[in-house]
């Protein structure tokens, strides 16, 4: 009977335990797969994979999906200016699913009829590698000896040891988990409430204090150039704003939120890039859409941003909501004006030519163009006349 097995594997603790009691105590052919979303460099790849076959793996593949994440995924985020609890950019759980469809995709590729992951059972994740694998490919058994073997971080490095494979994994004072969409960064003060990280925590440090002035150019609600450079794809646009962004510590905050499993959750992150891009277009928005499709917009991008956020990614309705979202985004394009400035951003305005704020219709406050005090007369009459029924019935006048 075939034992072929596939790992999700990132090159840490829990993965590397799970690798090696894999092969040598349940006896696993044990294949690895790293799916990268944009978070590794080159050189982080190279370590991984050297690392998987120094485990035992019979095979390492790396599955590249960062431009299917940003197309199928970041985009739509931006599209509904998506931050949830209003703060965090959803940036690794936005991540996980399309690890776990890629990972999932080569185990059927490859004929696995078993598949693991090393998530604890304390967090999210679990669930969204769990709940992935068995929509997409409910034949194949997931195996997680890290969720159910309870073991320390302690037992894990010595079984390894034990195997004579020799790393440092030293736990590091806080877990950095960097992405293209954004770095969560968890700690001691995280797991309290009256606590934030302190400023050594953040991958970014600041370098750069003089205020800068960028000007971001948006095509039908997709960052395409900064200071009329333009990108060849969305991604290459994410990190050139990001390298730019960070130096100045923009987009540090505390997300504190509902966890799938039903506790509290806080984690801290920075994303510069994410945070400014969402708030720009937000603003160019707020020039080109109507009263209507706002609110609409709001409604259905909260939903998206929780489905997304709660492992429900397969959900068919995310596909019409995205349908939707898109659809928006017609007349999205013209240049945001963004001022930077150590640890915040702000957003000086906007050029484009589908601005509604056109002035040949008037200016609030200061000139009327379009209507005369009469027309204004007559329509608040009519605007009133529910108003008047309702308390004239109820004698509230």
């Amino acid at each position: 009977m075939s034992k072929k097995l596939v790992l999700a594997f990132s090159g840490g603790l829990d993965t590397s335990f799970c690798a090696k009691y894999l092969k040598e105590e349940k006896g696993y052919d044990v294949y690895t797969a790293i799916a990268n979303t944009g978070g590794f460099s080159d050189e982080e790849l190279k370590n991984i994979e050297k690392r998987a076959y120094d485990l035992g793996a019979i095979e390492h593949v790396t599955l590249d999906v960062t431009n299917e994440y940003y197309e199928k995924c970041i985009r739509y985020m931006v599209y509904g200016n998506v931050l949830r609890n209003n703060t965090y950019p959803i940036s690794v759980s936005s991540e996980r699913a399309f690890q776990a469809i890629a990972t999932i995709e080569y185990a059927k590729k490859i004929g696995a009829k078993y598949i693991a992951h090393g998530s604890t059972g304390a967090g999210n994740d679990q669930i969204r590698f769990d709940l992935t694998f068995q929509v997409l490919a409910p034949e194949i058994e997931i195996i997680t000896p890290t969720r159910d073997m309870l073991l320390s971080r302690q037992e894990e490095i010595d079984y390894l040891k034990k195997y004579g494979y020799e790393a440092d994994f030293t736990k590091m004072e806080y877990s950095i988990n960097q992405g293209l969409w954004g770095t969560s960064v968890g700690g001691k003060e995280t797991l309290k409430s009256d606590t934030n990280l302190p400023e050594e925590a953040y991958p970014s440090q600041m370098v750069a204090k003089e205020e800068k002035i960028i000007e971001l150019g948006f095509e039908k609600g997709e960052l395409i150039a900064i200071d009329g450079d333009f990108f060849v794809n969305g991604p290459e646009a994410i990190r050139t704003l990001e390298d730019i962004a960070s130096k100045y510590a923009i987009g540090r905050d505390t997300h504190v939120g509902d966890t799938i499993i039903g506790i509290k959750g806080r984690v801290g992150f920075e994303a510069a890039a994410p945070l400014i891009i969402i708030k720009a277009h937000h603003l160019l928005e707020k020039h080109t859409l109507t009263k209507w499709q706002s609110y609409w917009k709001e409604q259905l991008s909260n939903w998206y941003g929780m489905f997304l956020h709660e492992a429900m990614y397969q959900e068919p309705v995310m596909r019409n909501i995205e349908d939707f979202l898109e659809s928006t985004q017609e007349n999205v394009t013209g240049k945001v004006i963004v001022k930077l400035k150590p640890y915040n951003f702000e957003l000086t305005g906007i050029e484009s030519e589908h601005d509604l704020m056109n002035s040949s219709f008037g200016e609030y406050g200061e000139t009327v163009k379009a209507w005369t005090a009469d027309d204004v007369k007559g329509f608040t009459k009519i605007l009133s006349n529910s108003l008047k029924v309702y308390n004239a019935v109820n004698k509230k006048i």
